[in-house]
């Protein structure tokens, strides 16, 4: 992948030189009113692409920056709904004990029971 990089990146300076070769001849930027530039043609160009570029290089970590705030926030509410679940399962498990603890003692009532329905 470098190295398809690498020859794009070539192809477009090379492509630069060449148009800076061909394109010598001053051209006039105005900025604001009454204040105007004056720079070969292939200059202003370059630099409205190098603008361009960086522009576009922003707007990319901008929404870099978006997309990991976003995942950050799912990843906060995953986790707080990990932690609601694993209270109640632990709530769950202390109700259960408790339910067993009391199931003998009821099955013992119940054998007490049935013994004295037996023993008359």
């Amino acid at each position: 992948m470098r190295q398809v990089n690498f020859v794009i990146i070539f192809v477009i300076c090379l492509a630069l030189v060449l148009f800076g070769i061909e394109n010598t001849e001053p051209a006039v930027i105005h900025l604001v009113k009454d204040i105007q530039f004056q720079a070969p043609l292939s200059i202003e160009l370059i630099l409205a692409a190098g603008i361009g570029a960086v522009l576009a290089w922003v707007f990319s970590v901008w929404s870099q920056v978006q997309k990991t705030v976003e995942i950050r926030k799912e990843v906060t509410v995953r986790e707080d709904r990990i932690h609601e679940l694993e209270d109640d399962l632990e709530r769950y498990k202390a109700e259960l004990e408790e339910q067993q603890r009391l199931l003998p003692a009821a099955q013992t009532v119940q054998d007490a029971e049935s013994r004295e329905i037996y023993a008359q």
